[in-house]
């Protein structure tokens, strides 16, 4: 896991907040209630880490933001391109993500994933994660409600 990792016409490399513009391109298009400038400025500046999936062409097509807690590897935000879902490439993205924790001995990987967000949330139980709690109210949501997130855990072993 180094600087980058090639991956046949994909490639990973570790991002920086000059990377931003092309991050919140992602973000905006791919979420309802997208994380800020300042939210991926602040993601940067706390020191989590940040990977990213580009195209042959160099344009990024997805990214993940994880941060460390004792033994726990924390996935903070994941995304894909939108022109780019439903290709396999958000388990690739995973398994890189799972590769990562692995390589610093992470005994776990925690998530919140929104429970309307079908998709991800069997993408997630395919790779072993499972389901260990709620947070009731945890992502805002249309008309002003709350949605609840489903918070799921993978042993890293």
């Amino acid at each position: 896991m180094r600087g980058s990792q090639d991956m046949g016409e994909y490639t990973f490399e570790k991002l920086k907040p000059a990377d931003l513009d092309e991050i919140l391109a992602i973000e905006e298009a791919a979420y309802s209630h997208p994380w800020s400038r300042g939210n991926f400025s602040d993601s940067f500046a706390n020191g989590d880490t940040a990977w990213g999936l580009r195209n042959a062409a160099s344009e990024l097509v997805g990214y993940f933001f994880v941060m460390p807690v004792v033994d726990e590897l924390h996935l903070l935000n994941f995304a894909i391109q939108v022109e780019n879902q439903r290709q396999g490439l958000g388990r690739i993205m995973l398994r890189y993500l799972l590769d990562y924790a692995r390589a610093r001995h992470m005994d776990s990987v925690l998530l919140e994933v929104r429970q309307s967000n079908v998709r991800a949330i069997q993408i997630y139980l395919a790779d072993g994660f499972q389901e260990i709690g709620r947070r009731k109210g945890y992502y805002p949501s249309a008309n002003q409600t709350r949605e609840d997130a489903i918070v799921m855990r993978r042993i890293c072993g």
